[in-house]
């Protein structure tokens, strides 16, 4: 059986609806329950319902300790009969989709309720830092790199080394998802950003920079995963999953990442959804370092592999560009909300498709693509998933 490889089964019957934000702040003196009960109770009221109707429960964050979703049943009075933690970090919004698809499916739950969120206290980034992984603890914190800088500088100047990037051609995708954020109501970042600005910013850990690096904040995602009669008797917007595929510790041979586990099974992600990449209206990338995004684009088959600088300079990454890529602004200006990192490309990937998106809706946007990252342990990220969704025909 090794190797073999199956038809996969189809989502049909099972879509998404009510994407929700909290809005997000730099710093919070609330907890993560407070965060993402809030994202909860937005969901639902955008869905018309109650807790009682929820009968599944996703939950993705790195600040809720001493709890996990168990705990948060109590807190929220939930009384589920699924329950699902997601500690995947970047790759969890995918990754919540498709087990709650699936318990929706076979019927272990009829409504589940996915919500990722955390806070941002004065000094929950180093305490997290600190604890964040084995190989946090034994072999970067204690040496003074205590943190994804030192790992994605690594990455970025290999990338840089190996495929002749340039910093201007990280700082285009920086650039357009400034202006995607400066059309987002939610976003952090809220002033233009030129390559002059970009270039000429205070060096991090070479050859990131400062417009580099996410923004840890506070803040909260939901969508909620139903079947699609529910839906449609409801009267609710909602998006359908075409494909998804998800692959953890990708070519572990390789001395280090250039690649992630989309580049195993992006055939399958396409034949699945029986689609193309010219078949997507807009891309989501978990984006906490542009050069992640750019090996996305590359590993989802929208250029080859090495070919991602000159994409992005062929391309116009913006919400009215011939390639639209995170148009809420992503991590990068919108703003990374802990786990929430995992969950924003996805909830602004339904809105698209649902015509909801407002502000930053791509005209006539009805196919989406949506890929996760998460989990960096030095010299790579291990968790990497994807999905494509579509509006209504």
């Amino acid at each position: 059986m090794a190797g073999r490889r199956h038809r996969r089964q189809s989502y049909d019957g099972v879509v998404l609806a009510a994407p929700a934000t909290v809005p997000y702040q730099r710093f919070s003196k609330e907890t993560a329950h407070w965060w993402i009960a809030r994202a909860l109770r937005q969901s639902l009221q955008a869905a018309g319902m109650t807790l009682r109707d929820v009968d599944g429960f996703s939950v993705a964050s790195f600040s809720l300790f001493p709890d996990t979703a168990v705990g948060l049943t109590q807190h929220l009075g939930l009384t589920p009969r699924w329950l699902d933690h997601i500690p995947m970090g970047g790759a969890s919004g995918v990754a919540a989709l498709r087990r709650a698809a699936r318990a929706v499916q076979a019927g272990d739950a009829d409504v589940v309720a996915c919500v990722s969120g955390d806070t941002n206290h004065v000094d929950s980034f180093r305490r997290m830092l600190s604890s964040f992984s084995r190989f946090a603890q034994d072999a970067s914190y204690p040496y003074g790199a205590g943190g994804p800088n030192a790992c994605f500088a690594l990455l970025t100047d290999h990338y840089m080394t190996s495929y002749g990037a340039r910093r201007e051609d990280f700082g285009r995708i920086c650039i357009a998802q400034r202006d995607n954020a400066l059309k987002n109501p939610h976003a952090v970042m809220k002033t233009p950003l030129s390559l002059d600005q970009y270039m000429e910013a205070r060096m991090i850990s070479d050859p990131i920079a400062l417009f580099d690096c996410v923004m840890p904040v506070s803040g909260a995602e939901a969508f909620l995963v139903m079947r699609e009669q529910d839906a449609r008797a409801a009267g609710l917007p909602h998006a359908h999953i075409r494909s998804t595929i998800e692959r953890h510790n990708a070519f572990p041979d390789d001395p280090i990442q250039m690649r992630g586990g989309w580049a195993m099974d992006v055939d399958e992600l396409y034949a699945m959804a029986d689609a193309r990449p010219d078949d997507i209206d807009l891309l989501q990338t978990y984006d906490d370092y542009p050069v992640i995004s750019m090996m996305q684009m590359e590993d989802l088959g929208f250029c080859k592999k090495g070919e991602g600088p000159a994409f992005v300079r062929q391309h116009d990454l913006t919400i009215g560009g011939d390639f639209p890529h995170n148009t809420s602004g992503g991590q990068l200006s919108a703003g990374q909300a802990g786990a929430a990192g995992g969950f924003i490309g996805l909830v602004e990937a339904i809105r698209q498709v649902i015509r909801t998106a407002g502000p930053t809706q791509v005209p006539d946007a009805r196919t989406a693509l949506v890929s996760g990252f998460g989990v960096i342990n030095f010299d790579r990220g291990v968790c990497s998933d994807a999905a494509i969704i579509s509006g209504a025909a």
